[in-house]
């Protein structure tokens, strides 16, 4: 999977499932994606993104090779935008530690931003699998003809026989590569999770920040497991 910012609770069920997570790093930037932003709640329950900036650079960038812009007060500006979470979210103490925590680490890589930020929260959730960095790995793959033979090519190099996506790659592999290759293709589906946010109009699919926020670490834990295996 790409190395996207503080994500929403798929990508953390998709980690704890498997035995080795590989950061895909070395694909185009795309603007407006997840890479260096999420969503929160405004206390009306209207969403707000918290974004890392980013340097400037060209359109065909490859996300390893993006900076971030720390001349900006960004870390301060994303603590200040959860305030609102303070008075209702009876974790925010809790949260909010986690991510000076994770902030306090500096670096000038958005992936490495990301790869810090996955690390430190799996810890908190106990997640113990292995996350890896694919540009730091330094493994020859075949050469790669089509988007979806991207994660083919990496297993077949690393001699995997099981390859676990999110649901949204459902309609993106073409599985018949995969069974030809001898690689068992399965996607994650988490179940509908509902928590009490702001107010008693759910809001899903925000950043794992919000969830945290609202709900115990054990209550977490729980909500990892329901899922369902495509």
């Amino acid at each position: 999977m790409q190395p996207y910012f503080m994500p929403y609770i798929g990508y953390f069920s998709l980690i704890k499932h498997v035995d080795q997570f590989i950061l895909f790093d070395t694909p185009q930037f795309i603007r407006h994606g997840w890479i260096e932003r999420n969503k929160v709640l405004k206390p009306n329950n209207e969403p707000l993104y918290i974004k890392v900036p980013l340097q400037k650079h060209t359109r065909d960038t490859q996300i390893n090779k993006v900076v971030i812009n720390n001349s900006e007060n960004w870390k301060e500006k994303i603590l200040a935008q959860l305030i609102p979470y303070k008075k209702k979210a009876p974790y925010y103490n809790v949260v909010i530690k986690l991510l000076q925590d994770i902030f306090e680490d500096e670096t000038e890589s958005i992936v490495e931003l990301n790869y810090i930020s996955l690390r430190k929260i799996c810890d908190y959730l106990n997640i113990k699998t292995e996350i890896k960095i694919w540009s730091e790995m330094n493994i020859g793959i075949e050469q790669v003809n089509a988007p979806d033979e991207w994660a083919l090519n990496i297993c077949k190099a690393l001699d995997i026989k099981e390859y676990y996506n999110a649901i949204g790659g459902n309609t993106f592999f073409d599985k018949c590569k995969y069974e030809k290759a001898g690689i068992s293709i399965n996607f994650i589906e988490t179940e509908s999770i509902a928590y009490k946010q702001f107010s008693n109009m759910f809001v899903p699919f925000l950043s794992i920040i919000d969830i945290l926020m609202f709900n115990s670490m054990e209550e977490v834990k729980e909500m990892l497991d329901k899922y369902d295996l495509i």
